[in-house]
Formats: structure tokens, sequence, C-alpha cells
């Protein structure tokens, strides 16, 4: 902000970029982040558990079909996808679909609202997309990335892993440096682009969202031009925070299933 207390373009983005935080360095958490991750989560569970509960053998209500259409969709890309036999993998591709996709879709609420009634409330910073944040999709691709390993190891056992790790792609002894440091690298690069990619297509629109709304905020006179970006561009970005949240989801499925195969 201005030393005269004009708002500056770079304040109105920054202060909009910036988490709820607190601690330092290592240990620094972002309250606001957690707060609506696990809140959408919970609104997630809470929401199908009550149509498993009032789930019905006539004629559904519109929830039900929504949330049927939903658990088919997932189910019907597990079948197409996952070759080996799993109970877990439908109802986490459901979880890691719906929930990345409530996160997502926190991007369409016009951005001042929250944070000036944050503001109003003596909060200074609300930032209220949890997938905008590299701390959140860090922590989904990680979990994805421990559920690889524990699979990897559970079905080919520690030595058949470890062969897959040093006898590929060259079969052969004297290449089994050459062999570990690239299936590491492809390893280690799964939960690193599961993660940078939700979070700079978020991050993006999330970010043009702010543009287009200092651009209107700051001069009145485009300020119809302004709303209907905004409105055209939130058209758009709902494919956006659907295909991310497809996206994430596919790819844990597909990981997971190459976790599976036993060579």
């Amino acid at each position: 902000m201005a030393a005269n207390g004009e708002l500056t373009p770079q304040y109105y983005i920054e202060h909009h970029l910036t988490n709820l935080s607190v601690g330092e360095g290592f240990w620094t958490w972002h309250i606001d982040s957690l707060l609506f991750s696990v809140g959408l989560g919970a609104l997630f569970l809470w929401l199908f558990h009550s149509v498993a509960k009032k789930a019905t053998t006539g004629v559904p209500g519109k929830w039900q079909c929504f949330v049927e259409m939903i658990v088919e969709f997932v189910d019907s890309s597990v079948k197409e996808s996952f070759h080996g036999k799993n109970a877990l993998i439908a109802p986490l591709a459901l979880t890691v679909f719906v929930w990345i996709f409530l996160m997502n879709l926190m991007d369409l609420i016009p951005v001042d609202w929250i944070p000036h009634a944050a503001t109003l409330m003596g909060i200074e910073y609300m930032k209220i997309v949890p997938s905008t944040d590299l701390n959140i999709t860090f922590s989904l691709a990680l979990g994805v990335f421990v559920l690889v390993i524990y699979y990897s190891i559970k079905v080919k056992g520690i030595g058949g892993f470890t062969k897959e790790l040093t006898l590929q792609p060259f079969n052969h002894w004297a290449m089994i440096p050459v062999n570990l440091i690239l299936e590491t690298v492809t390893l280690v690069a799964k939960p690193v682009s599961l993660a940078l990619r939700l979070f700079g297509n978020m991050y993006a629109g999330e970010l043009i969202f702010i543009l287009i709304a200092l651009t209107y905020s700051a001069n009145l006179l485009i300020g119809a031009l302004g709303i209907t970006l905004q409105l055209g561009w939130a058209i758009f970005h709902i494919l956006v925070i659907t295909l991310q949240a497809f996206i994430f989801m596919m790819l844990t499925i597909v990981y997971i299933s190459m976790a599976h195969e036993d060579h």
C-alpha cells in the first residue's frame, strides 16, 4: 500500500496471493489452506453420506442422481485404467476427484468477497483456494506417492521392487547404476508432476481473476467490461477446474495400477 494510503496494484496482487500463516520457516502453517481444504473434505463426506443414507431404489431425487452419475463416472474410469484387484482404488479415486474439484471450485467465488469479509473481522490475509497453495498440492501428491511405494513393495516384494529399479530399462548388471538413476528420477517425477500441474494451472487461473478484478476496480469506466471478462473467464474456468481434478484422479489410478504390475 502506498504511503498516502492509496491501494497500489502491487499490494493488491500480493495481498490476494498471501496466505494467513503462523510459524516460521519449515514449520510455517497456512491456516487458510488447511481450514478450507479440511472443511471441503468434511463437506464432501457429509454430502455423500447423507445421499447414501437416503438412497432409494425408487425414483431418485436430483441430488441422488447427480451423486450416482459421479460415482458411475469414477467407477468406469477405474475399470478402464486399473487392471489389478484392489477395493481401495475406486473410493480413493472418488475422494481425489470430488475433493480436488471442490477445492478448485472455490476459485469461482469473486476474489474480493471472502478476503474483504476477513479484513472486517481483523484478519489481514485470507486465501480461499487450497489448490493454489503448493503445500496442499504436494501433500496430495505425496499421499499418492506413498501408496505407489506401498503397493510396489506389497505386490512385488522388496526384491522385486529393487530389481525394477535396477534392471530396467537395461537388463544387465553393468547398467545397474544407470538404471537406478533413471528409474529413481522417473519415480520421483510422479508426485512432483502431480503437484506442480495442479498448482500451476490453478495459480494461473486465480492470478487472472485477480488481474481482471484489479483492472475494473481501478477504472470504473471499464467496470462493465471487467465484469464481462470475469464472467467469461469463470465459464471457461469451470472446464479447467473439472479437467484438473480429472487429470489428478486418472494419474493416481494409473500410477497405482503400474505399482500392481509385476514383471
